[in-house]
Order: C-alpha cells, then structure tokens, then sequence
C-alpha cells in the first residue's frame, strides 16, 4: 500500500468513498508481492496489482464494490490464447481484496498513515475469507461479500503496533492471537495470510488474516565516503534502503557529496557501527580501502544479525584483509559470512556499475536468484519468496 498511501490519504481526508484492492497471495511466477495495492476512486487509479494483466478487471470489480457490493476476494489465474480473457499471461496466480474505504468504513487509516509516516512499525490485520471460498475463475466466481464469518465480518480489520492495538476482529480471543503474530511479523517486516479459528484457534482454517506489515525501511551502512560511495547511497535509495553514510573525514562525509543519503555519519565506522541498530534487514557496504578502518569495522560488522556484509577490495587486498581479520580473533564461521570483493562479476569498472553488481548480489541474495542469465536458466522466473518480507 506505501506506492499509494498518499494518495488515498487525500480522498479518505476528503470524505470520499473508494475502492482498495490488495494483493494478498500470490502462487507461481506472480508480478507483484502481498501487499501491492491498487486504488480506484472514479475514473482515477492509483497504483497497481500486477503490472497491467489484469488490472482492467480489478478496476470494474472496485467499481461494483464502491457501488454497494461488500469487500470481495477474487484469484486470477493464467489467462488462455483468447485476447480479450483475464488472467496473467506470466503463468502465474494472484488473491487480490477489493474492499471500500471511506472514513466510516476504514476509520483507522489516518493513524495508519501518521504511524507510516513516523517510520513507526505498524501492522493491519483484515479479516479476508474463511477456508475454501476463493475462486479461479472469470471476475465474480467464488468471490465472497460481507457477510458474518465466524465471530467477524469480512473487511474486519484490527491495527496492531507496539502500543494498545485498535479496532476489533470479532472476539478478544481472535484478537489476542492475531496481536501476538502480528506483531512477530512487524518485527521481520513479513506480510502475508494467517489462519485461525474463529476464537483465534491456531490449529483451524475457518478464518484467513492478512496481516500487511508497514515496517521502516531497511537500513544500508555505507562506509567510506568515497566516489563509489555516492553511487552505492544511490542506488540503495533506488532499492528502497534508508541509506546512512559514514566516514571519519568530515571534509568527505559531507551532505553535498551524499544528497541522496538519508544521513551522513562523520565518525569512526567501528565506533559508529558499535552502538546503531543493526537488524537481519540491514546491508552493511565498506568501502573504506584502507586496513586502519576496514580491520575494526568488520570485527564489529560480521558479528551482527546484519543481512549482508559486504567489502570492496582486490583479491589480494582481500587475503591481506583476512589474514588481519584472523589475527584479530575472528572465527572462520563469522568470516564466512563477509561477501569480498564486493558484488556480483558483471565485469564493472565504474562507480556506477559497482554499484549496480553491488545491487544485483542484494537482489540475489535476498530472492534466492542464481545470477545466471535468464536465457540460460529453465522453470520459473520469479522463485518462491523466502519469508513474504516486506
């Protein structure tokens, strides 16, 4: 929902009546992830669910649902050789929860976009379906309206954060189950669908959750504040990463340098790394070239729950590299963990195109990708997601 979060704002603030449309599952080689949104108000839409396939389809059924009709839970599937069918032409298969929002409907979402907005960690659990009444087939088949599933309504929402939540599914004991999960999904930043029981039973299936987490943005720690530097703080910012970097030298570690850095850092990087927070989405890039800052930094950086550390360097910096890490008393399990030289073999020799193999071995290492061309690989393009991260 982040693509379209603004724009939604402004017609709820308005006291307008729209149609959401979420993604809420996803099978095979779909286009866009759980949480992808589309938003319709009109003839005005805002955002997408699969890149085109079908969002003609999903725009008439948001149509149908402002005018009257309650929230629906439609699939789609491969669409056949028929020009005008609906379906994605990938292969693949997608959920997707059309629901109205307005003010009285939906009442929590301008906290929703405050707490977004304060990079505070919050998550929406929605009532979509019971067990089994999903469809597949053309717009409408097996989609479901709003009636009572259990002990709540379809489009039931509650709004969990790490204060008191808000909003009720149906029952205090469905409501303290989806708490508990929620809120260890906001700590992963994963989004996706939980069953339960309709008093929070988890071992049933008579009621499916999507919990969309809205998590801060994970963080990349660049180090070094060198031409490479800017490149990296760039395309992190392209990735979607909250970007800080970090550099002993302030006449380097300038914002002019870095005006795409969400934070330039003019500290020792081992001492800055030593006390900010540093999670398992959190991508660690040292650049510093230079075995005074390099040494003590990845001391501190490979052993923390960092989803990647990576070190610039030739080969022989490298070996020079670890021979001093070893010295230092780093295992060789925790050495195991440092990607040097840094990014994948795309050949670069620019800051730019560093930057991008640094980019393409994130990208790898977070989907599971082989880095291989795609023409020489068989199956399926998109793999299966790890964890649903957000």
């Amino acid at each position: 929902m982040h693509e379209v979060l603004s724009q939604i704002v402004r017609w709820w603030e308005a006291g307008e009546r729209f149609g959401l449309a979420t993604v809420v599952g996803t099978f095979r080689s779909a286009p866009r992830p759980p949480g992808a949104s589309m938003a319709v108000f009109g003839e005005e839409v805002a955002g997408s669910v699969s890149g085109g396939c079908v969002e003609g389809a999903v725009y008439d059924l948001a149509q149908r649902v402002v005018a009257g009709g309650g929230p629906v839970l439609q699939r789609y599937g491969v669409s056949d050789d028929d020009a005008f069918s609906v379906g994605l032409t990938c292969g693949g298969v997608i959920d997707v929860f059309v629901e109205p929002v307005s003010r009285e409907e939906y009442p929590e979402l301008g906290e929703v976009a405050a707490s977004i907005e304060r990079r505070e960690p919050v998550a929406v659990a929605t009532i979509i379906s019971g067990s089994g009444s999903i469809g597949s087939g053309s717009i409408g088949s097996g989609s479901i309206g709003s009636g009572s599933i259990g002990s709540g309504s379809i489009g039931s929402r509650r709004v969990v954060r790490a204060g008191p939540a808000s909003g009720t599914l149906g029952s205090s004991r469905l409501d303290d189950a989806v708490d508990d999960d929620a809120r260890g999904m906001l700590a992963q930043g994963v989004t996706g669908v939980r069953r339960y029981g309709a008093e929070g039973e988890r071992r049933l299936e008579d009621l499916q959750i999507f919990v969309q987490s809205f998590a801060p943005a994970p963080r990349m720690l660049v180090f070094g504040a060198i031409d490479f530097a800017v490149a990296v703080s760039r395309i992190g910012k392209f990735l979607g990463y909250h970007v800080v970097v970090c550099d002993a030298r302030p006449v380097f570690a300038t914002r002019r340098r870095f005006p795409e850095a969400d934070e330039v850092v003019v500290r020792w990087p081992h001492d800055y790394l030593s006390t900010t927070v540093v999670d398992e989405r959190t991508a660690i890039c040292v650049l510093t070239h230079d075995p005074r800052f390099d040494v003590p930094l990845l001391e501190v950086a490979l052993r923390t729950p960092a989803a990647y550390v990576g070190a610039m360097g030739s080969r022989h910096t490298h070996e020079d590299r670890l021979r001093r890490l070893r010295e230092a008393g780093v295992t060789e399990a925790e050495l195991a963990r440092l990607r040097s030289p840094i990014g994948l073999d795309l050949g670069a020799r620019t800051p730019e195109e560093t930057a991008l193999s640094i980019a393409a071995e994130l990208v790898q290492l977070r989907w599971g990708g082989s880095g291989r061309p795609l023409t020489e690989t068989t199956g399926r393009i998109h793999g299966e997601e790890p964890d649903g991260r957000a």
